[in-house]
């Protein structure tokens, strides 16, 4: 199955990834390949399970908060904040022109 620009596109902002070589095509490309073997198991009259301890009861614990106030303490961690705040990493990278990426989806 082939990738076109426009799925490339768009796993590289759900990701933040960056696939913009051909070997990172050929991943792309050959984890679709291996995702693809989920269509040929025959599910028919397997009921969804809502946990995979469908042998267990699995109970909900009170939300009982046992600490707190240590913003400040945590804040230490951070290499960088902004009014009690992390800063996280910028954004995706730099995609490359839509032209240029077209020729190695060609290619591969």
């Amino acid at each position: 199955q082939r990738v076109t620009v426009a799925v490339l596109d768009r796993l590289e902002h759900l990701a933040l990834g960056d696939f913009r070589d051909a070997e990172g095509v050929e991943r792309l490309q050959e984890a679709i390949r291996f995702a693809d073997q989920l269509h040929e198991v025959n599910t028919d009259g397997v009921e969804p399970m809502d946990s995979v301890l469908e042998d267990r009861c699995l109970y909900l614990r009170e939300d009982d908060v046992t600490e707190g106030n240590c913003t400040n303490e945590l804040l230490k961690n951070a290499r960088e904040k902004v009014e009690e705040y992390f800063v996280a990493p910028p954004g995706n990278i730099p995609l490359p022109k839509l032209e240029e990426r077209d020729s190695f989806l060609q290619s591969s």
